[in-house]
């Protein structure tokens, strides 16, 4: 990895407060990128307000940087002019930014939602290779459309590439489908930071959840990239079964990895 700061768009939200705190304690430098300025200032923390659809914005904000981290977008369903704009625009543009002023890595935090539609196992556990794009929003679509935009850019450009489909990244689980997809703040800081340590990953996508006892996504990919995951939502489970019962095999939400996005009531025309 060359000298320099990692570049986190999206910066004020939720998984880039968390990294914020995080990544500066693994002893990597942050230059933070958001629309708003940020609230708080971070002991060597460089801030940037800008806009990641701004590609004259974005290559002057990567500029001497040593990585990307790119979490900035519309991050649940939304109109598809929303979506589009901010995360498919917005992804194009980091990843052009990156090539363009010759940033050699970027991580990209896609989602589980690329691949909604997709039943879970009957058995064993789901490999990125078994989770073909079968999104179940524009949401979805838009990170399908980042992975091939980041497949791209490393093929044709040489970038190294790490997508990230992140589960449930919350402080705790609050559904008893979290009990499988939780991924702890802890375990943000070290998938992000194995994506980032990773020799030559190339173009890489990977599971992100923590290690929970209930979960049914396999992280072998993840953890070849050195990412340990150490928290596990079953401390959870026994309060949440007690309010919403056990999970219903047959129910969507929990036969389908996309869960809830995959009900009628996240329908584009409902959004439109």
């Amino acid at each position: 990895m060359s000298s320099g700061p990692v570049l986190v768009t999206g910066a004020a939200g939720r998984i880039g407060t968390v990294l914020r705190g995080g990544l500066p304690e693994r002893g990597w430098a942050l230059r933070s990128l958001d629309v708003v300025p940020l609230p708080d200032a971070r002991p060597g923390e460089e801030q940037v307000v800008a806009d990641v659809t701004d590609l004259a914005a974005m290559v002057e904000a990567v500029s001497g940087a040593a990585a990307v981290v790119h979490l900035a977008g519309v991050s649940g369903e939304s109109t598809w002019a929303a979506v589009s704009h901010a995360n498919i625009e917005g992804t194009y543009c980091v990843l052009e930014a990156a090539r363009r002023a010759g940033v050699p890595r970027v991580v990209l935090a896609s989602s589980n939602h690329a691949t909604g539609f997709t039943p879970r196992p009957d058995a064993g556990l789901l490999r990125e290779a078994d989770a073909l794009p079968r999104p179940d929003t524009y949401y979805g679509v838009s990170k399908v459309a980042m992975e091939a935009l980041g497949s791209l850019y490393a093929d044709r450009y040489g970038l190294d590439v790490v997508c990230l489909r992140i589960g449930s990244a919350s402080p705790e689980p609050t559904t008893t489908r979290q009990l499988s997809t939780w991924l702890s703040p802890r375990d943000q800081v070290s998938l992000v930071d194995a994506a980032l340590r990773a020799p030559s990953p190339g173009f890489a996508v990977v599971w992100g959840v923590s290690a929970n006892t209930r979960a049914w996504w396999d992280l072998t990919a993840a953890r070849a990239l050195g990412y340990e995951p150490v928290d596990d939502a079953e401390p959870y489970a026994e309060a949440l079964v007690e309010v919403h019962g056990e999970p219903d095999p047959v129910d969507p939400v929990h036969a389908r990895v996309g869960g809830e996005f995959t009900l009628p009531s996240f329908d584009a025309e409902v959004d439109a």
